[in-house]
This record gives structure tokens, C-alpha cells and sequence, in this order.
């Protein structure tokens, strides 16, 4: 069902953004035909006034002198004699006058020689081609006339658009970003279905021949010659003990195999802080005979949380304080609160964390690279199943070194 979702969801993300796309290219050719229209018609305006002023308002046509022979191409019809200094002096003018800041050249019709005579090119770069051929075909019905051609047009009203071509490669790039991104997760989905899938099997696959050692193990200690000889009782309680250990790391590893999948289901209640404490610095205790635990909480704090994994998570931060500590433990767990909501602490005095690991020691099958971490079991799994539950309660949880020894872990209850 989830992987239907998520293709409905690629899919429904991918036709919007090609939909979008398609339209933002429709969008830019239409501002690219009105752009040229509005082009023709500054052109046409300050065309005709040009012919006004040099027939000095005598003008007596009956169509329109102006004549768009093709899409850079303007014929304009005099109707008298004119000079070409004079023509160029309006047509900078009228140009300037209207806005129209392209290159252009112009040609005068020579009746006499029946041919078209090559004006000037006009830049607005004030620079003129030097290898630059513009033709400029005659007109059959007029004889005073001169015409004007635009070389540069289609990039002058591309320049002009610029903001929407941007616009369209930014698209383009959202586009392809997505479809890398769409790309990447599926791989990872793929990854993380394969490394789930292995994790279960793997752990299963631990826990039969497991089982028969605890059993067989407690099988043994029951016998009279083990009971009666000290050294087979140490050897079966370390490998009831050690067993155990493996049993607890297996079901962490299922936990969060299964919380990567389905999520965990919380049953959250109503927790009074200092007895839960208590109860657990106790339970620590009779398994750590030279651990020191001081509770300093207000009686009548209290959180709403799942205790089964609360319980877990209280367990991991003192084990942690005690398991990397090279003296004797010493662990101060305080309240504190404010406006935002409420703060315990967990003081410890062990060897400290370096700062640049602080950022991922709660990421999964991270350990912190010392050599008191080469002797002590684990998988990485603790903090990081830690941080899983914390996230789902919608707590917060930070880790920071003391100034004189051993970190401060605080869990953050928002009210």
C-alpha cells in the first residue's frame, strides 16, 4: 500500500511539474509573439513620424506609408525627394524618442539609377561591422521611398525576455532535480527493504541456537556436580549472563527494524519522574556495586510517555555513563524547567565524547573511536534507538561535554 502511495505521489509530482513547465513554454512564446507585435508597432509609429516631419506635416497618403515586407524588413514611402543626412538625423530621433535600442540599416531608392543605395548602419554600440552584407530588395510600385531593416531583432527581443527564459531553465533544473531525487529515494527504498529484510533474517536466525544455549545452559547449572563446584557455577553464570546480553542486543535490533518499517506503537501514560528514577538507580545499582546515582527531581514532576520505552531509555543513558567510565561511576540526574518546557539531566563522570563525534552518535551503527569503545560489546544501536523513541514522543534530546569530566545528556519534554 505504502509503495502505491509513493508511486501516485512521484507521479501526481511529476506530470504537475512537466505541466508546469509546458505551460511556462507556452507562457514565454506568447510573450515572445506580443513582444515582437509591440516592437512592430513602436517601429511603425516612429516610422510614420519620421515621413511626418520630413514632409513637414504635408503628408497626403491614403495607406499607410509603412510597410512590413518581412519580419526585420520596413519600406517607408516618401513621396518626395529627401537626403539621406536628414533621413538619418530623424531616424536616430524618433528611434531614441520611442525606445527602439537596436542596431538597424538603412537604404534610399536612387530613381535615377534604379537601384537602392546603401545608407548607413546604425549601432546602438555606437560600433559599425566591419564584414557585414545587408540586402535590401527593390520596390516595383513606389519611387521615393527608403527602407530599414532590423539585423539583430530576434536577439534584441530574446534580451528583453530574458526574465523568462531564466525562468524556464529554472524549471528545467527543478525538473531534473526532481527526477534525480525520485531516483535516489527509490534507490533507497530499495537499500533500506534489503538491509531490513537482511536484519530480520539475521537476527532470527540468531535467536533459535541462542535460545538452546540459555536452555542447555540452565540445564547444566542445575546439576549437583555444578552447584557443588564455585568455578562451573562462574563459567555457567557468565555464559547465562553473556547470553542474555546477545538476547537484549537481538531485540534492540529488532525493535528498530521493526520501527523502520511500521513505526513503533506507543501507549503513552501519565509518569511520576522521581519514583520511575528511583526505582531504576536502583535496579542499576544491585547490578553496579561501586555506582553512585544522586536523584535530584521535584516530586511532583511528572511525563506523559510509553513506560515500557521510557524505561529503555533511562536504561541506556546510565548504562552508557557507567560502561565509559575509568573510575568509579558517578552520575547526578537533575530537573530543571522554564517557559518552554521541562529539562532532565543525566551528569556523568566518565571519559567525555570528542566533539567533532558528538554530531553522530546518534546515528545507527555508529561507535565513538576509542580504545575503551574496543573493549566494550555493542552495535551502535543504543543512542539510536534512543533518539527513534525520543523523536516519536516529540521530545528532544542533546549531549554535551562537562568542563571537568564525562558528559550531560537532557532530555527536553516541551510543554
Amino acid at each position: 500500500m505504502e509503495i502505491k502511495k509513493l508511486n501516485i505521489i512521484i507521479t501526481i509530482g511529476l506530470v504537475a511539474i512537466i505541466g508546469i513547465l509546458v505551460a511556462q513554454l507556452l507562457w514565454t512564446r506568447q510573450a515572445y509573439n506580443l513582444e515582437d507585435r509591440k516592437f512592430n508597432q513602436k517601429v511603425n509609429i516612429a516610422l510614420m513620424e519620421v515621413v511626418d516631419k520630413m514632409s513637414e506635416g504635408k503628408t497626403s497618403f491614403t495607406e499607410n506609408p509603412v510597410q512590413i515586407v518581412a519580419n526585420d524588413y520596413y519600406v517607408v514611402n516618401i513621396n518626395n525627394e529627401f537626403h539621406p543626412s536628414v533621413l538619418e538625423h530623424y531616424l536616430k530621433t524618433e528611434f531614441t524618442r520611442f525606445q527602439i535600442n537596436t542596431d538597424y540599416v538603412y537604404a534610399l531608392y536612387n530613381c535615377h539609377s534604379d537601384q537602392m543605395i546603401y545608407g548607413k548602419y546604425i549601432s546602438s554600440h555606437q560600433e559599425e561591422p566591419s564584414e557585414k552584407v545587408i540586402k535590401f530588395p527593390k520596390h516595383k510600385n513606389l519611387t521615393y521611398y527608403f527602407s530599414i531593416r532590423f539585423p539583430d531583432k530576434t536577439t534584441y527581443l530574446i534580451s528583453s525576455l530574458r526574465f523568462w527564459y531564466l525562468l524556464t531553465f529554472a524549471l528545467i533544473i527543478i525538473l531534473l532535480v526532481y527526477v534525480y531525487s525520485i531516483y535516489t529515494i527509490i534507490q533507497q527504498k530499495k537499500f533500506s527493504e534489503l538491509q531490513r529484510d537482511f536484519i530480520n533474517n539475521m537476527t532470527h536466525e540468531f535467536k533459535t541456537p541462542l535460545s538452546s544455549i540459555l536452555l542447555a545452559t540452565e540445564a547444566l547449572n542445575k546439576q549437583e556436580i555444578v552447584k557443588e563446584n564455585s568455578k562451573l557455577q562462574t563459567y555457567t553464570s557468565i555464559i547465562i549472563n553473556q547470553s542474555n546480553t546477545l538476547n537484549n542486543h537481538i531485540e534492540k535490533i529488532l525493535n528498530i527494524a521493526k520501527n523502520d518499517s511500521a513505526g513503533l506503537s506507543l501507549k503513552t501514560e501519565k509518569i511520576q519522574l522521581l519514583p520511575f528514577i528511583q526505582e531504576i538507580a536502583e535496579s542499576m545499582k544491585q547490578k553496579n556495586e561501586n555506582l553512585r546515582i544522586e536523584v535530584s527531581v521535584e516530586s511532583n514532576t511528572s511525563v506523559m510517555a510509553d513506560k515500557f520505552h521510557f524505561t529503555n531509555i533511562l536504561y541506556n543513558i546510565l548504562d552508557n555513563s557507567i560502561k565509559y567510565c575509568e573510575t568509579q561511576p558517578n552520575i547526578i540526574i537533575s530537573s530543571d524547567k522554564d517557559s518552554k518546557g521541562l529539562y532532565l539531566k543525566f551528569k556523568d563522570n566518565g571519559m567525555g565524547i570528542p566533539d567533532k563525534s558528538i554530531p553522530h552518535i546518534f546515528d545507527k551503527f555508529y561507535r565513538v573511536n576509542t580504545r575503551k569503545s574496543d573493549e566494550i560489546n555493542g552495535f551502535g544501536l543504543g543512542l539510536f534507538y534512543v533518539k527513534k523513541i525520543v523523536q516519536q514522543h516529540h521530545w528532544k534530546i542533546s549531549v554535551e561535554n562537562n568542563k571537568d569530566a564525562g558528559i550531560t545528556t537532557t532530555l527536553f519534554f516541551p510543554f
